[in-house]
């Protein structure tokens, strides 16, 4: 390896690594942004906020890689042209192709790379991900109780406290139902001064020790045959229980609470889950389904029509093993059978039931017709994964050959321009993407045709660039508008003065 090639690849992995850091960090901060609420208020855990941080880092990668790469590129030929080692090199014999040669070899790995990670590791990661952010949207919030305001979260308990100061609560109110409560009501209920909450170092339990109060509770004598026949039912006597005390402890199990993790394959359904192969297999065995069920159609519309034929002709056997049709024999019967004077109110019933008939058919070709269409968008995002595999990782390259002719016409390093122009041409690419997309999955364009809009748009742009660049271009030179400008005044000046002449003459 030259002296150049190094001094290229150095200045190249800072900005990359740096710009894939930040972009990581950016998707990162967008996904706390939705979900703060669910992380705060649910009391996740360190080691779980971690993990699911982690996972979604892996997830942002092939997303990031393609900014990473143009912005890198860009920077890099960008400082080469703004201190003059671009024009140094090529004053030596070095052209522009031979100096992006070093990095041309690095974007197409990490272009290999991006495919093996989105096939092979993404769908690690995402499964793990979203399971992971599931179990976290469906646990229960942390325990919050506020002032004066009952707390019904707790399975079987309604709890009350009429202030707060720190850790103690005071005048508190709990009430504590049973299975049936709904059909008995409040059987008991715990008045207390002051206690305080806290839960088991294994938090498995939540204790609450309660100070100078008294428990009330209403139970049933079952051995006294006294009953009331309200709402028509008998009623066994209710009786009262009143206990003081001065020390309570109430332990109350939080098994509701916490984290539980869901089995993962219930969510292997996903397109974002599999790998190439298993997507291939998914998406064959999607479109004969789909075609079954478009076949079948026909078939299953039958029986919303009822058909009436005339007898069919017997028909002459000659070989008992050959199934021969019924022959229905050629005729005006049909009209003969309109023309035949029907009462009013048989006449009535038969349009009512055609009227019926119709509607009943209308309905199912409706719901039909949506189910088909959805089925049909099921497929169409499975085979749409299939081909992300390749368009992400062919977008790495593709924002190389964008990058680094760009950096090398604009002769700008830094963080300034390049940053500008870098999030340009990635939010084209990110709009294409999504456009491309929705068109494919609504079934609007050819599946590979959205799949692949956004890289079949900018390649050329890329190859336009480079070709530019090769030949020196001062496309971005505020000057060569300028002459270009004054050009077209004086042609246009020119051109009204021709004018004015012919008409004088």
């Amino acid at each position: 390896m030259k002296k150049i090639d190094k001094l290229i690849l150095k200045s190249f992995w800072g900005p990359f690594v740096l710009t894939l850091c930040v972009v990581v960090f950016i998707f990162l901060m967008r996904l706390m942004m939705f979900y703060i609420d669910q992380f705060v208020s649910k009391d996740v855990e360190l080691q779980v906020f971690a993990k699911i941080l982690f996972y979604f880092s892996l997830i942002t990668i092939p997303i990031a890689l393609p900014l990473a790469v143009l912005l890198s590129s860009l920077m890099t030929y960008g400082n080469l042209g703004e201190f003059f080692e671009l024009t140094a090199l090529k004053s030596a014999g070095i052209s522009l192709t031979r100096a992006m040669r070093p990095l041309l070899i690095v974007a197409t790995g990490i272009a290999i790379f991006s495919f093996w990670f989105n096939n092979k590791v993404a769908p690690w990661a995402n499964l793990k991900g979203y399971s992971l952010l599931w179990d976290i949207k469906s646990s229960k919030a942390t325990l919050s109780i506020k002032e004066g305001i009952f707390y019904n979260d707790l399975p079987g308990y309604s709890i009350k406290a009429d202030k707060k100061d720190g850790e103690t609560l005071r005048g508190m109110v709990i009430y504590k139902h049973q299975e049936n409560g709904m059909e008995t009501g409040n059987r008991e209920i715990i008045l207390a001064d002051s206690g305080r909450m806290f839960t088991t170092p294994d938090k498995q339990y939540l204790i609450f020790e309660l100070y100078n109060g008294n428990d009330y509770t209403e139970y049933t004598d079952n051995t006294s045959g006294v009953t009331y026949a309200s709402n028509g039912s008998p009623n066994q006597l209710a009786k009262f229980l009143r206990n003081g005390f001065q020390h309570y402890k109430l332990r109350i199990s939080l098994d509701s609470y916490g984290l539980k993790r869901t089995d993962e394959q219930q969510f292997e359904y996903h397109e974002y889950m599999k790998n190439l192969t298993e997507l291939a297999t998914l998406t064959d065995s999607l479109k004969k389904e789909l075609k079954a069920s478009l076949a079948g159609t026909a078939t299953t519309s039958r029986q919303y029509y009822s058909y009436q034929f005339k007898q069919p002709q017997p028909v002459i056997v000659t070989n008992p093993n050959t199934p021969v049709p019924p022959v229905v024999k050629a005729g005006k019967w049909i009209d003969s059978l309109l023309a035949r004077p029907v009462e009013a109110r048989i006449k009535g019933e038969t349009n009512e039931m055609a009227l019926s008939q119709a509607r009943n058919m209308l309905s199912y070709a409706e719901s039909n017709q949506t189910y088909l269409k959805e089925k049909g968008k099921t497929v169409n995002r499975y085979e749409l994964e299939s081909h992300h595999k390749f368009t992400q990782a062919i977008s790495c390259f593709i924002m190389f050959l964008i990058g680094a002719p760009l950096g090398a016409i604009i002769k700008k390093g830094g963080f300034g321009i390049p940053v500008l122009v870098s999030i340009i041409f990635f939010i084209l690419l990110y709009v294409l993407t999504l456009t491309g997309d929705k068109y494919a999955k609504d079934g609007l364009i050819w599946v590979p045709a959205g799949a692949w809009m956004a890289n079949a748009i900018l390649l050329p742009v890329g190859l336009y660039l480079m070709k530019q660049a090769r030949n020196d271009s001062r496309l971005f030179d505020k000057d060569v508008y300028v002459i270009a400008f004054e050009r077209l005044k004086k042609r246009y000046i020119n051109w009204r003065t021709s004018r004015r002449e012919t008409r004088v003459a």
